[in-house]
């Protein structure tokens, strides 16, 4: 697991650009939206459900 960290910290701006046209080139200027919100939607629904559980935790 470190060693992921390490290859992002050591990846630099090129690095990014170059993940952002690869992304790009596989779905599409289209898609990317809907995979965003989809990302957006997860993100929500996964804090949700760790709050309730926190406030079922402390009851």
């Amino acid at each position: 697991m470190e060693n992921m960290f390490l290859f992002v910290q050591k990846m630099g701006p090129w690095g990014i650009v170059l993940i952002v046209i690869v992304v790009l080139l596989l779905f599409g200027g289209k898609k990317i939206p809907e995979l965003m919100r989809g990302l957006g939607k997860g993100v929500k629904e996964f804090k949700d459900a760790t709050n309730k559980d926190e406030n079922d935790a402390d009851k």
